[in-house]
């Protein structure tokens, strides 16, 4: 039936945008963790820690699936199990409109991001073989940050309303949509070069060190946005600020995030990664400190804004980073396991220091996560540009 389908250009911008969607659908539900978690708070009133913890088992459930997929990714026809993994996906969320304990549904949402996490790992694997990585993992945030914002902006007022299983019919409605857009995707065969070294036998040697780091950078880049991210709403409003304003707020500064990823796609590696990087989490560093003072609606806002903007532009850039080190997608698909593991481990280190609401010791935390992302990127950025300005013959 897909070989029936005419697919579109592999490098095209449709391409990016349908690729962005099968990745997305793995991961949406991290995108609304925010409306989620307060979603499971009020409507099935739930602690502030337990809703974090169902949050993290989700998560983690989706870093072991993009760990495992790194294994098969060589050996499998992904378009196949991409459209099985996708009817799982719905399956898990419409089993968790029954679940009202907490522990059904860390259960639950466990498997369903093990499910989604194997989808992820697919994802990212077909996207390192793409000619420009770095501009479809571009697409990839925009593409998130369009439909994120949707979800923020009206899922927490519709809770009160109809409930959880509107977040869970949600996402149940976004794999449906993916799964019909499937067939048109083209093959992707594995690319022939990397950034690697040959050894004495004529073997590609992986430069170790630089790839670890450029994996705990993604780590910790996830982990401190998304530590932050989880209880954004929950900030807000113990500031004072009501659901509605928050809920727009964030609505509209995802919208506005989107020009973070839209600017990756323009300018891609043209100028090299040093200076969007850590410039990047340097703004970073400053919008979440703004944080602080939340009482303010119009900081709130732009802080917002800022860290929105910036999350969507660094993350392509060192998702870009590690798939320079790849040829099989395998090292691609080992990002994504680092990636899903700071966005489980930023919510869990989150539920456990929150407490009765101490997120000004969140802020500080993910903070420091950005300092250490910094610092570990930096190595493999300088080695990479380096790297291709001697191919340009730049001294």
């Amino acid at each position: 039936m897909m070989s029936k389908v005419k697919h579109v250009a592999p490098n095209g911008l449709m391409a990016n945008i349908l690729l962005s969607l099968l990745t997305t659908a793995g991961l949406y539900f991290i995108l609304i963790t925010s409306a989620m978690v307060t979603g499971l708070i009020e409507a099935l009133s739930l602690s502030k820690a337990t809703a974090g913890y169902i949050a993290a088992a989700n998560g983690y459930g989706a870093s072991i699936g993009a760990f495992l997929v790194i294994f098969a990714i060589k050996r499998i026809s992904w378009r196949q199990v991409s459209a099985i993994l996708l009817v799982m996906l719905m399956g898990w969320d419409i089993l968790s409109i029954f679940m009202t304990s907490g522990d059904s549904l860390m259960i639950v949402r466990f498997l369903h991001g093990l499910t989604g996490g194997i989808l992820i790992g697919i994802g990212f694997s077909v996207i390192s073989r793409t000619a420009v990585p770095d501009r479809t993992f571009a697409m990839l945030l925009f593409v998130q940050y369009g439909l994120g914002g949707i979800g923020l902006m009206f899922l927490p007022k519709l809770v009160p309303l109809y409930g959880m299983p509107i977040i869970f019919m949600t996402l149940v409605g976004f794999s449906l949509v993916t799964l019909m857009s499937l067939p048109f995707l083209p093959a992707y065969p594995p690319k022939e070069k990397a950034a690697v070294q040959e050894n004495s036998s004529g073997k590609a040697k992986i430069l170790l060190v630089p790839l670890v780091a450029a994996l705990f950078s993604v780590f910790f880049f996830q982990s401190g946005n998304m530590g932050l991210a989880a209880y954004i709403i929950e900030l807000g409003k113990g500031e004072g600020l009501t659901t509605d304003s928050i809920s727009t707020t964030l609505g509209i500064a995802n919208w506005i995030a989107m020009f973070g990823a839209a600017l990756v796609y323009v300018i891609g590696v043209k100028y090299g990664r040093l200076w969007p990087v850590t410039g990047g989490l340097v703004v970073t560093i400053l919008g979440m400190a703004a944080f602080h003072y939340s009482e303010s609606a119009s900081v709130f806002f732009w802080a917002n804004v800022v860290t929105g903007i910036t999350w969507a532009f660094i993350i392509p850039y060192l998702l870009g980073l590690c798939s320079e080190f790849d040829t099989q997608g395998q090292l691609t698909a080992l990002a994504g396991f680092f990636s899903k593991m700071g966005l489980a481990s930023g919510p869990l280190v989150a539920a456990w220091v929150v407490g009765e609401g101490n997120y000004g010791l969140i802020i500080n935390l993910a903070i420091i996560a950005m300092v250490i992302c910094l610092l570990a990127a930096l190595g493999p950025v300088l080695m990479l540009d380096r790297k291709n300005n001697n191919k340009k013959g730049i001294v």
